[in-house]
């Protein structure tokens, strides 16, 4: 099953920002968001992933197996690059998949504090919980966002080809070129109008 987004309005602060979205991203695939800062991505991506209701419209396919992940890591310091994959298994009710660590070029860091990484490393772990919690359905927040070139093309070798390959479906907020067929999705058209409200019809963890 796919997600499907139909006649979808979505606001910040009470205040509408999009109107009028209607697309559906089948199982295997991904759709790209595009726009200027301060259109409404991460609002929109907060709305489909059920964290927030919508002004109006409907989303069906995503449920309770939907994950929503910002540029955020949500790393815990204190805890190995292992225990902190660990923790988030165990929330989620899985095993510890261990083909995780060279997906996210983890394996040489498994023992280490997380709190001891670089930069890129402590990206590179937070992204790695996507490879951990077993949500098919993924809303993705600028999530190569401070990665150097070599960490975005593992974070997209990982999207395409375990991911998408097994079903999966991500709607990710982007300007970087993730080298992954799918579509564009320009929310430009979809700025709500300045009186429009909630009654109009309508675009990690």
């Amino acid at each position: 099953m796919g997600l499907v987004v139909s006649g979808l309005a979505v606001a910040r602060g009470g205040i509408p920002v999009l109107e009028g979205l209607s697309f559906s991203v089948p199982a295997g695939s991904a759709l790209i968001l595009r726009g200027p800062n301060g259109i409404g991505k991460t609002t929109l991506l907060r709305t489909l992933a059920g964290l927030q209701p919508p002004l109006a419209g409907t989303v069906t396919g995503a449920d309770e197996d939907a994950a929503y992940a910002s540029h955020a890591d949500g790393v815990k310091a204190t805890l190995s690059v292992t225990e902190n994959l660990a923790f988030w298994a165990e929330v989620y009710g899985r095993t510890l998949p261990q083909d995780v660590f060279a997906a996210f070029d983890l394996e040489t860091l498994r023992d280490r504090a997380a709190g001891t990484l670089s930069s890129g490393q402590t990206r590179r772990l937070g992204l790695a919980r996507l490879g951990v919690i077993g949500r098919s359905v993924l809303f993705l927040d600028e999530p190569t966002n401070s990665l150097d070139a070599f960490s975005v093309r593992l974070f997209a070798d990982w999207l395409r080809d375990r991911h998408l390959a097994s079903g999966g479906i991500a709607v990710i907020a982007t300007h970087i070129d993730l080298g992954i067929d799918a579509p564009i999705l320009e929310l430009s058209p979809y700025v709500a109008a300045p009186d429009a409200s909630g009654g109009s019809d309508e675009a990690f963890l």
